[in-house]
């Protein structure tokens, strides 16, 4: 059983993260998971899911909707399709090929979207990112940056309103798949709910954040943290 207060000094990385997603639209795995790791590698990648879960339900619940339902549904497909095969890679892989494998597709994705070859969103580019997702979200938990590059040119209220959805479906398919094979366990569950208060805390913090961003400012802060969720992956896998 993981202590609690390592569990407690992990709720501080759950906040920030879901201060960034609140404000951006993704990225509290990307902030939490490098620190799950690290401290606790048995809560992976339940506990995060959980909260995954549960950070999108409050978004659409409070927050304007304004969801790119064409592309929500064809990444959704994509990542129900992709889902088992993020289950085979927890059991049959290790997390620092998962992590690198990963980081290699953010970055290669982020270059690609400052190029002359423009990432945009549609139904092609959405299913490609769903189904990226369904692996590396169920395997690691992040599986955001590849949406969230889809939809950088998207206005503001969108972006955050269409990965809530994805992310609030995605959870739900990869807990699922998880517990069917055995590797979601009840501590994960646990330390997830009681991870809650600090990503409802991290909510509250970004609310006045959200009003400052227009889009050129978020596609610009999108590619930033998807280029920190690459590195910190690369980081992850060589170091820890």
């Amino acid at each position: 059983m993981t202590p609690w207060s390592v569990v407690l000094g992990l709720g501080l990385a759950l906040f920030v993260g879901a201060l960034v997603q609140s404000t951006i639209g993704f990225g509290m795995a990307v902030v939490a998971v490098p620190f799950v790791v690290v401290a606790a590698p048995e809560l992976m990648p339940g506990s995060v899911l959980v909260t995954s879960f549960t950070l999108p339900v409050v978004q659409l619940a409070l927050a304007p909707l304004d969801i790119a339902w064409r592309e929500l549904g064809w990444a959704l497909l994509a990542r129900l399709v992709a889902t088992p095969l993020g289950v085979a890679a927890v059991v049959l892989l290790s997390s620092r090929t998962i992590s690198v494998a990963v980081a290699v597709l953010i970055l290669v994705t982020v270059a690609a979207s400052l190029t002359t070859i423009e990432v945009k969103a549609g139904a092609r580019n959405a299913a490609a990112a769903g189904a990226v997702a369904g692996v590396s979200g169920t395997a690691t938990s992040i599986g955001g940056p590849f949406f969230a590059l889809v939809l950088q040119h998207e206005r503001p209220e969108r972006i955050r309103s269409t990965l809530a959805a994805f992310f609030l479906v995605g959870a739900v398919m990869a807990i699922g798949s998880l517990s069917l094979a055995g590797e979601f366990t009840r501590e994960q569950l646990i330390v997830g709910l009681a991870w809650l208060p600090f990503v409802a805390a991290g909510y509250a913090v970004a609310s006045p954040l959200r009003r400052h961003l227009d889009r050129e400012l978020l596609r610009r802060v999108v590619l930033a943290f998807c280029v920190i969720a690459g590195l910190s992956l690369v980081v992850r896998a060589l170091v820890f």
